[in-house]
């Protein structure tokens, strides 16, 4: 479980190809010190597991599910990534609860810079379509961020300097993928809707807790 809060911008050092997907190598001197084989680490949102640590490095495996449902397959050498540590019980929850699995990719619209902050468009498969609703949670490359506004097929969210110039949407161009996650709190509901055999009323959504 992560928070979406990103600690560090990392550089990817080495990409090899496994008969189980691709072996990514990560540079990331500050986090290091904090990161131990079997531990877990979200790249770009993206939960993944560090098999080998060294000096400065963590290397992980990315398998071909994970190739296939995320932009971690478009990464080269060099490029950089949002690395986020799991929570530890005990943190501070400064962003919103976030599994490190991405639902969807999506892609950059537009971004502008008005005033000190950025406004970035990006469009979503009509599939996550009801899961994001204004004012709520969504998960860009692992920074979560809250929708200001959605249409049909875009959502925008307006991003302050300290988060555009600590996370690798510094980088981002117009037509460039970046990975999904919605609130899981949005999926829960929809199931506990579909199973539920009565109906939906103000009384029983506060007896579950809503």
């Amino acid at each position: 479980m992560f928070t979406g809060l990103v600690k560090e911008i990392g550089k990817i050092k080495s990409i090899q190809t496994t008969s189980e997907g691709k072996r990514l190598e990560v540079i990331c001197p500050e986090l290091i010190k904090d990161i131990a084989i079997d531990d877990s680490i979200a790249i770009n949102g993206t939960c993944q597991t560090a098999i080998k640590v060294n000096e400065n490095t963590f290397v992980c495996d990315s398998v071909h599910e994970t190739l296939k449902k995320t932009t971690l397959g478009d990464l080269k050498v060099n490029d950089e990534v949002n690395l986020e540590l799991a929570l530890r019980v005990g943190d501070r929850l400064g962003g919103h609860l976030v599994q490190g699995h991405v639902n969807s990719i999506g892609t950059i619209n537009s971004i502008k810079n008005i005033g000190n902050n950025w406004i970035v468009w990006t469009t979503f498969p009509e599939d996550i379509a009801k899961y994001i609703v204004a004012e709520g949670s969504i998960t860009i490359d692992g920074i979560s961020l809250t929708v200001a506004q959605k249409e049909a097929s875009m959502f925008k969210v307006s991003i302050i300097p300290h988060t555009f110039e600590n996370t690798i949407l510094r980088n981002k161009k117009i037509g460039d993928k970046v990975n999904l996650e919605i609130d899981v709190i949005a999926k829960y509901v929809e199931n506990m809707m579909k199973n539920n055999k009565k109906d939906i009323s103000l009384d029983w959504l506060q007896s579950n807790g809503f």
